[in-house]
């Protein structure tokens, strides 16, 4: 068998044997074990390559989890990775030649399935429940993360001082700045699709684009975003887990690259006052059998089907809640503010940006591109915890048979206060995600997907975020309130 450098397609599927055959055939020598913790990071270990053997993938390489947060304590921190073949490949940022692999995480004393609090195991389980219900075998997700390039990041908070400073060559405040100024530039929120000069980043972005696609990555395209600095790269829908999988390779590479050409990437969703925000608008769809189930030939409203109807009531009733986990920082809500053109309006439209969920009309006769589009999430949220989420959602709303209402083929940005106001929204703070989680969870707990645990858990951890950015001091307090 052969499989060539970096090409994790070419692992896809395979065995624990052909990746220790791959160890040997490219020499390599140092394995990097991650995994993702709850907040949405990668964590790693890097073992010599000899400890990647047969017992490792069955069993697990063991490490200290009581310093990952909402892991263990420290009286019970043995915990093991279990390194799953299909997600190998030769990392191209190592000097030395290291195999990367992505890991659920284990406890020794529990035989059988992931750690209740690996996010990883939890999308896991979130599959077995589907299949367990008939609904659906397989759940295709499609996110799209925008991040924004900044050729410089600074930023301090202590007792008596704090701020923050964003440059990057292509801001329209280094418009004036002297020497050289070759003022190749546009208005804020004019940046959408421009052609070099003015985009800067369009070198950078094809270089994270075929790295992504060498590390087997379905790439598509790439393009920069409405927002100064702001970019986006674009890869197929896959199967739920391996969506979340490759979204972290995404965001690995990216970061990387950036690096590499000396510039650093953020995804949070509003980095900048007064230009757009960042967001990830998630494609998704049920299918069983090889067949699409949100598509019906006789469906009444764009060929959706009862299922795919059912599935957006459900998103849309639990929305509140879901944005605990797709909107899971304090930041994401300087993104979701009603007024502006962000997703806050809890409506399903075809077509219609301005809505939360978006019917794609790019193939409207075709059954398989048939799917929604939920517009509200953001990068910076866990994966693996945000698309489980959606999916349970979905699930309760098709077990339930929520209806989504009526759906809403308007601008809404152009309809009257008055007419708003029937319109659903959006939490206006993490705070209030929380509160709507702590009230509605029971369809995340069907099928011990996500246990009660983990979830009060996850509630006090966001709550102590919460409470740090309440309780600072903000610099334009000082310009509105110092001299009162």
């Amino acid at each position: 068998m052969s499989i060539s450098l970096g090409d994790k397609s070419a692992a896809a599927g395979k065995t624990k044997h052909d990746i220790l055959e791959l160890i040997k055939k490219e020499k390599v020598e140092l394995v990097d074990a991650v995994f993702t913790d709850p907040a949405g990071l990668w964590q790693h270990c890097t073992f010599m390559a000899n400890q990647l053997d047969d017992e490792a993938f069955d069993v697990g390489l063991p490490f200290d989890g009581s310093s990952i947060k909402l892991f263990k304590v420290i009286n019970e921190s043995d915990m093991l990775m279990k390194p799953d073949p299909n997600t190998a490949w030769i990392d191209p940022f190592h000097n030395r030649k290291t195999l990367h692999i992505a890991c659920t995480i284990h406890e020794p004393e529990v035989k059988t399935g992931g750690y209740s609090r690996c996010p990883r195991s939890i999308a896991e389980r979130s599959i077995e429940y589907m299949k367990s219900t008939g609904i659906a075998d397989t759940a295709f997700f499609g996110p799209e993360a925008e991040f924004f390039i900044f050729d410089s990041a600074t930023f301090h908070f202590s007792n008596n001082k704090a701020g923050y400073e964003l440059d990057t060559e292509e801001g329209w405040w280094n418009s004036n700045k002297p020497g050289n100024n070759l003022a190749n530039r546009m208005e804020a929120k004019g940046w959408y699709f421009p052609v070099p000069p003015i985009d800067t980043s369009n070198d950078i972005r094809s270089e994270m684009l075929l790295t992504m696609q060498d590390l087997g990555v379905p790439v598509e395209k790439h393009h920069h975003e409405v927002a100064v600095g702001q970019s986006e790269l674009g890869f197929r829908a896959l199967s739920m887990v391996a969506a979340a999988d490759n979204l972290q390779t995404y965001k690995y590479v990216i970061k990387n690259v950036a690096k590499k050409h000396n510039k650093t990437v953020t995804f949070m969703p509003k980095p900048i006052w007064g230009d757009n925000g960042t967001g990830m608008h998630v494609h998704q769809s049920l299918w069983k059998d090889g067949k699409p189930l949100f598509w019906d030939s006789n469906g009444k409203y764009v060929n959706l089907s009862e299922t795919a109807l059912h599935y957006i009531g459900g998103i849309l009733h639990h929305a509140p809640a879901i944005c605990a986990f797709t909107n899971s920082t304090t930041n994401s809500y300087k993104r979701l503010v009603p007024g502006f053109e962000a997703p806050v309006n809890l409506a399903y439209s075809k077509g219609n940006r301005s809505a939360a969920i978006r019917i794609p009309m790019y193939h409207p006769t075709v059954p398989k591109y048939k799917r929604m589009e939920f517009r509200c999430p953001d990068a910076l949220s866990n994966p693996y915890l945000a698309f489980a989420v959606c999916l349970m959602a979905g699930l309760d709303g098709i077990k339930n048979k929520i209806a989504p209402g009526e759906p809403i083929d308007v601008d809404i940005y152009e309809l009257s206060e008055e007419e708003r106001k029937s319109i659903r929204k959006t939490p206006g703070s993490l705070s209030q995600a929380l509160d709507a989680l702590e009230k509605d969870h029971a369809f995340l707990t069907a099928g011990g997907v996500i246990n009660e645990d983990f979830i009060q858990a996850y509630i006090k951890q966001k709550r102590a975020e919460v409470l740090r950015v309440e309780t600072a001091p903000h610099p334009l307090e000082y310009i509105m309130y110092y001299h009162g």
